[in-house]
């Protein structure tokens, strides 16, 4: 056999994993082998392998006569519509994906080279956890990865997808990245697992309730993205790396779009209702002000009160935070608060532009929320919007009251455009609960208190219960029709464009985490 006919032959013995017959056991698993998830995501016949032939070199426990094919993960880069990107796939198929040493050391090497040119990485994980035969050294490259993971944070796009399981340490290189993608019924993460639970809890619980999609993505809120199958989760990773630019130091993506930028939305003038306790869907606001389309949620399924994703106006991509009146009124809780300053500070470390569209009545009262340590999570989004330095527009449309109206990106938090709805509600604090505290007196002296109470409540409304006060003030730069809201703010985000604001030299802020 030729030289080139021998690295013809090692290089397909490679290609192949752990053989087709552990191929063929992923597949009845409803999972893709590691090679085929890339083929996937990546544009065709754009994958370059890099370390093909890197091995192991342990020597414990008989492992020197042990042969992991690909060193149980495919590392390389190729093209996602044409944009570089950077992407690791742990093998099942090759020792359950085990990570030794020169497993970990590939994947660092990947990393380092997407940092060294600025694009996005993707790791797909599907791992049995460490090799054990190889101890500490399996540990430091763990540790190797986390560091890696830190110092790439906010300097590159760093996308995880959970494929199979992930347990133990091995979570922390996901947790530690911007966005984690999972499968129903084929994901698994957790610290502990089931089996040392029981021994050490005596609680009984599946992986899948334990750890599996579902429990991430609702319950948790670890995961960001929960797909019916791997084909659908890879096509969601595709659609976001379509919002977000490469690196730290690009713009945003810019697409062309059909719809029009002066676009009016007459439906809008009449979507608050009249009841101002009354629900409705924000959804519908979103989907109508951003372009057709557009608009893509992040962590849909957890703290559903509030609403996060991408949307894009003229074309450009912008990062959306929303109060749903449609749960627990859009109070801002605990899980609220962390998800959306999480998201705030992942738009301004990519230079996304922030729409924050404003109806919010408090935060949650309760003795849950307050043990909770309400105060540390929600000044936890008035520390993101305050150290954000993209353009920041914000839209109050119905209630916008007392901590939670500055919680939502106030004038005084940043915002550099403010515009409100006339049925907006700017106020320290609701029309009902305002007037028995300021005219208590004046109530209690009444011959008819209820009467007088509903008079001062009325008294309150006309005076504070609207946009204008604020207006007056300088705290909202023009009160607006509703059905002209993509325009004016198309016409925001365009005068923005070129903003430049820079935060006091530091080694870095202490946020409350």
């Amino acid at each position: 056999m030729s030289k080139i006919s021998k690295l013809i032959a090692d290089k397909k013995k490679i290609e192949k994993g752990g053989g087709q017959v552990r191929i063929d056991k992923q597949h009845k698993k409803g999972k893709m082998f590691a090679r085929e998830r890339i083929e996937y995501l990546l544009d065709e016949g754009s994958f370059v392998e890099v370390g093909v032939f890197v091995s192991h070199r342990c020597t414990n426990f008989g492992m020197e006569k042990v042969e992991i094919p690909d060193e149980g993960v495919v590392t390389g880069y190729g093209t996602v519509d044409g944009r570089l990107v950077y992407v690791y796939a742990q093998d099942f198929t090759s020792t359950g994906g085990a990570l030794g040493e020169m497993h970990a050391k590939k994947i660092c090497n990947i990393m380092d080279l997407a940092i060294k040119t600025g694009a996005p990485v993707i790791g797909i994980n599907d791992s049995g956890g460490a090799r054990i035969q190889e101890g500490v050294d399996a540990l430091s490259g763990y540790g190797s990865i986390f560091y890696r993971n830190t110092k790439a944070s906010g300097v590159i796009p760093q996308i995880s997808m959970i494929m199979g399981p992930c347990a133990g340490g091995a979570v922390y290189s996901p947790a530690l990245t911007d966005f984690i993608f999972m499968v129903d019924n084929t994901s698994q993460m957790f610290i502990t697992g089931p089996q040392v639970l029981k021994t050490v809890t005596g609680e009984q619980v599946t992986v899948e309730e334990l750890g599996g999609a579902s429990a991430h993505n609702t319950r948790s809120g670890v995961a960001h993205f929960e797909a019916p199958d791997e084909k659908t989760s890879l096509e969601q990773v595709k659609k976001l790396l379509s919002y977000l630019p490469s690196n730290n130091m690009e713009s945003v993506p810019e697409v062309e779009t059909e719809d029009d930028l002066n676009r009016v939305i007459p439906e809008l003038d009449t979507i608050i209702p009249d009841n101002p306790n009354k629900p409705y869907d924000m959804k519908d606001i979103i989907n109508k002000v951003v372009d057709n389309g557009s608009f893509f949620e992040v962590q849909e399924k957890y703290a559903q009160n509030i609403i996060t994703g991408f949307g894009r106006i003229n074309g450009r991509s912008i990062g959306i935070i929303a109060n749903q009146p449609k749960m627990l009124a859009g109070c801002l809780d605990i899980n609220a608060s962390d998800k959306s300053a999480r998201f705030i500070r992942t738009c301004d470390a990519f230079n996304i532009p922030l729409l924050n569209i404003v109806d919010v009545p408090g935060f949650l009262p309760g003795t849950n929320q307050e043990y909770g340590g309400i105060i540390r999570h929600g000044a936890k989004m008035l520390y993101a919007y305050s150290e954000a330095t993209v353009p920041k527009v914000t839209i109050i449309v119905r209630k916008a009251y007392g901590g939670s109206y500055l919680a939502m990106c106030s004038k005084d938090l940043g915002a550099d455009i403010v515009y409100a709805w006339p049925s907006a509600q700017i106020a320290v604090m609701g029309p009902d609960g305002a007037a028995n505290i300021v005219f208590k007196k004046q109530i209690k002296a009444a011959a008819d208190p209820e009467a007088e109470r509903r008079a001062r409540v009325q008294e309150y409304k006309d005076d504070f219960a609207n946009p204008y006060m604020a207006a007056k003030r300088g705290y909202v730069d023009d009160v607006i029709v509703p059905s002209e809201s993509r325009q004016r703010l198309a016409a925001a985000f365009e005068m923005l464009k070129d903003k430049r604001e820079s935060n006091h030299p530091r080694k870095h802020g202490n946020i409350p985490v």
